[in-house]
């Protein structure tokens, strides 16, 4: 492979988590720490700020390691079943049966414009060229994937529990974190509108609302 090549691929290359991926997983990891936290103060917890910052970082670990493992395990099985599509559509001996199953696999709005002819020259070309797995497996970069959404996971915990650690009152540590998660709830809003294309500002202050109305449900818990 010539350097240019090298260049190219390189520039072709797919980040490992998209934007979306990684934001959900900041909300995600945010929100598990605010409802862990207002549970804690909801039984009477917020005397001990110390208690309340090993219970959001204890909490976020936890389901850091869940998310990376469901990750692989979601990744693995919509692995498996795109392969059982590409075996049929490449072994299938009746190319209207192959086509079919081709359809049944686009999404809806790609259906509506695909039509039977342009299905049939993908077929083919898919049937003479195509070398496939003879089962699915995990690729190095799904586990850098899964290890990436436990470190967001659990990081996202500092910015909410460092206040704990920083002030001796519990209810200001508390009302400081809850400011900090709106903040931070704003700035994946902010990313995600972005990525999409639809306002960034519009979408931060939507994440923010999603937030405020979160905090307001575990405060009427009690937390």
């Amino acid at each position: 492979m010539s350097i240019a090549d090298k260049s190219s691929a390189g520039k072709t290359r797919e980040p490992v988590l998209d934007t979306v991926e990684r934001v959900s997983e900041m909300c995600f990891g945010l929100f598990m720490a605010l409802t862990f936290v207002g549970a804690v103060s909801a039984l009477g917890g917020t005397d001990s700020p110390r208690t309340m910052f090993y219970t959001a970082f204890g909490c976020n670990l936890a389901w850091g390691l869940v998310d990376a493992v469901m990750y692989l395990v979601r990744t693995l099985v919509d692995r498996g079943k795109n392969l059982t599509i590409a075996l049929a559509v490449r072994d299938h001996p009746d190319p209207g049966e192959a086509i079919r199953a081709m359809r049944e696999a686009l999404p809806r709005a790609m259906g509506a414009i695909v039509d039977d002819r342009e299905l049939e020259v993908i077929r083919a070309r898919f049937a003479a060229r195509a070398a496939l797995p003879e089962r699915p497996r995990l690729a190095r970069a799904d586990f850098v994937g899964a290890f990436g959404i436990f470190l967001i996971v659990v990081m996202t915990t500092f910015p909410v529990a460092l206040p704990f650690v920083m002030f001796d009152d519990a209810k200001l540590a508390l009302a400081v974190s809850r400011g900090l998660t709106l903040v931070m709830l704003f700035v994946g809003g902010l990313a995600l509108g972005r990525y999409a294309g639809f306002g960034g500002w519009k979408a931060g202050f939507a994440m923010t609302a999603l937030g405020v109305a979160l905090t307001v449900a575990i405060i009427a818990l009690g937390g």
